[in-house]
């Protein structure tokens, strides 16, 4: 795209804020926002850096979202970083989305919590406390029961679901309500979304002081609860902090770079004591705006899902309008210290983003060894059956060389035994949600599997089936050799890209055979094909036994004591299991 096409390109756009992306087909290249987008965009067209002009000379297309606020472009902003990770943007590489609320387009739509919206779906927010958007949620049901069940769950019902019992939903699934009283409660929902706070909050206060006047005293205390974040959801959390010496939490940023990338040390301090320390990683393009651009991104990124403090100290002014507006709304207090106390934190933090690693620099050195970028974020996979049976997957996340739980997710298999087809099948089902926008983590830097060459061909084989590209590597455990698409690498025993590896290996197994072993042991698998015995036969075996290998293990008399077991029916259990 050249100056007279973006010019051109910008006079389309809206004199309104909100954010921009500038696009190569359909990747993404660079996100930013506006408090008005015809003259933000417009100034590309005489980029101020080299960098920007190659994103600018790269870049095929220009799409474009309106906010109401200028606050709302910048979380916008950083939720679409994080989603898309820009090549020329500064973006935090561990991190997390702001939730929205969505309604979907269906005939009876239903409200949901989600980072990645449909786009055919009514959306409202970004927000950044998603406790407080789940308290609204569950308010909104409660009046106006709007479904938040899936598709699955809504079609072919004969009788209404628990939720429905509960007062959680209107049931229009089996026509408890028609569609045009439920399509009316949707649109009060959207009226509250849209700032009209008593919509929700009056109803609440009729409740609450009505359970009041019954004396349903604990009901009543969390209907206030309820109607306090209700009422509070439109605006500011609190009053602005006036200096950070005060503030009760306080977090201080440190910055450093190297090559291509960004390092932020994070001390956390509560009531004046230092109570917590991190490191966190961002990607840097080339010519970036050094570390007062690196303290913006990091700021507007990292606080998605996280307590704000009371105040946040910096080496530098980050020179973002917005960023300030926000966390000034928020009653967070932005500093940058001179001398004294909080001068000497600032130092500090800024020595920890520039110290080198307590342990050796695992991540540094298996970059090295297998030619590759800095892999800050590992998946590791494995399978685990009895047999072919109770067949399940684990997909493991490790962030920065530490394992990442948040990230963890499992799959129940098909029953085969072919340790490669349940492979095959699993990273297609990891693949397959990537490629298809359903999976809420970004692309891993890389792929470990636990196995052989087998294991590994079958997963390259899923990947190129699904179109999903991204690096993957097997660790076999026999030799503990590396298995690479050029050959096997066989490591000293004490090498660090190689300690890493194994832990990530170690805890795909570990979860994958935990998993299991749950499913080995549940009372639908193992005893409901077993002639003879029902539910609460089942029941009575499992209060008696304890589980399935306490059943194994018990003689003939002693099954025949439960109930329901006679001695046909334990010559048959002993013989099944």
């Amino acid at each position: 795209m050249d100056g007279v096409q973006l010019r051109d390109r910008s006079a389309t756009l809206p004199r309104e804020p909100g954010v921009y992306q500038f696009l190569d087909e359909e990747t993404v290249l660079y996100v930013g926002k506006a408090v008005e987008l015809r003259s933000r965009v417009r100034s590309y067209a005489d980029p101020r850096s080299e960098r920007i002009r190659r994103m600018v000379r790269a870049s095929s297309g220009i799409d474009f979202a309106v906010t109401d606020t200028e606050t709302q472009a910048l979380l916008l902003e950083a939720n679409l970083i994080k989603r898309h990770q820009p090549r020329y943007n500064v973006r935090l590489k561990d991190d997390k989305s702001y939730p929205l609320v969505q309604l979907t387009d269906h005939e009876f739509p239903r409200i949901e919590i989600t980072r990645d919206p449909n786009e055919a779906a009514t959306a409202f927010g970004p927000f950044t406390d998603k406790g407080q958007v789940e308290t609204v949620v569950k308010a909104l049901r409660e009046v106006y029961g709007v479904r938040g069940c899936s598709d699955h769950k809504f079609s072919g019902r004969s009788r209404p679901c628990l939720d429905y019992d509960i007062g959680l939903c209107s049931a229009p699934c089996t026509g408890e309500i028609g569609p045009e009283s439920y399509v009316a409660d949707v649109e009060s929902v959207k009226r509250f979304f849209a700032g009209e706070t008593g919509v929700l909050a009056d109803p609440l206060e009729r409740r609450m002081e009505a359970a009041a006047q019954e004396q349903s005293f604990e009901r009543a205390a969390s209907l206030r609860d309820r109607l306090e974040a209700v009422r509070s959801f439109h605006e500011g959390r609190g009053e602005t902090v006036s200096s950070a010496e005060g503030a009760r939490v306080v977090d201080v940023l440190g910055v450093a770079t190297e090559g291509g990338r960004a390092i932020v040390a994070r001390l956390h301090s509560e009531d004046g004591q230092l109570v917590d320390r991190d490191r966190h990683y961002l990607d840097t393009p080339d010519e970036g705006d050094g570390h007062a651009g690196v303290i913006s991104a990091f700021v507007a990124q990292y606080y998605a899902e996280r307590r704000l403090p009371d105040a946040i100290l910096v080496p530098e002014d980050p020179a973002d309008e917005e960023l300030r507006e926000w966390l000034e709304s928020e009653g967070v207090d932005l500093r940058v210290p001179g001398a004294g106390r909080e001068g000497t934190l600032v130092d500090l933090a800024i020595k920890n983003a520039r110290r080198s690693e307590g342990r050796r620099d695992e991540l540094g050195a298996l970059a090295e060894a297998l030619s590759m970028s800095r892999p800050e974020r590992i998946e590791g996979f494995d399978v685990s059956h009895a047999q072919g049976r109770s067949v399940v997957g684990s997909d493991v996340l490790f962030v920065d060389g530490e394992a990442d739980t948040s990230g963890y997710r499992r799959k129940k298999l098909t029953e085969e035994n072919d340790d490669y087809a349940n492979m095959r099948a699993l990273v297609r089902w990891r693949a397959r949600r990537a490629v298809e926008g359903r999976d809420d983590r970004p692309d891993p830097d890389l792929l470990l599997i636990d196995g052989g060459e087998g294991q590994l061909d079958a997963a390259r084989e899923a990947m190129r089936e699904v179109g999903w590209d991204v690096p993957v590597v097997a660790l076999a455990k026999a030799e503990e050799l590396v298995i690479t698409l050029d050959g096997p690498l066989d490591w000293p025993s004490d090498a660090p890209q190689l300690h890493v590896l194994q832990r990530v290996r170690d805890e795909a197994h570990r979860f994958a055979v935990q998993y299991h072993q749950t499913l080995r042991d549940d009372v639908s698998t193992v005893l409901d094909d077993v002639p003879g015995i029902g539910p609460k036969t089942r029941t009575g075996l499992f209060r008696r036994f304890g589980s399935v290998e306490g059943i194994r293990a018990a003689s003939p008399e002693e099954l025949r004591s439960v109930s329901g077991v006679g001695e046909k029916t334990a010559r048959t259990i002993a013989e099944r299991l």
